[in-house]
């Protein structure tokens, strides 16, 4: 269990210098990000098997990497429409 800083704590307007401060925000920053992103790319490479590219060049894998979001996206879309239905 991550504890609190001192200044944290007092709500102090000064600038905290030490590392608990800094290592809550960083946590708190982390857990958002987890809840937003992360389970997309996770998503995307289990259930699709998308753990690689298929063609090479930044133009190439750019659209190999659209093109898996947006069916992801509209897999999202079909199972929402039939789950309502």
């Amino acid at each position: 269990m991550m504890t609190r800083c001192a200044c944290l704590m007092r709500r102090s307007t000064s600038r905290c210098s030490c590392k608990d401060a800094a290592r809550y925000w960083g946590k708190q920053l982390y857990l958002r990000r987890q809840g937003s992103v992360e389970p997309v790319f996770g998503q995307i490479k289990s259930n699709r098997g998308a753990d690689r590219f298929q063609r090479r060049g930044r133009s190439a894998v750019r659209s190999e990497w659209r093109l898996l979001t947006a069916t992801h996206n509209l897999l999202k879309l079909h199972r929402h429409q039939l789950a309502t239905a």
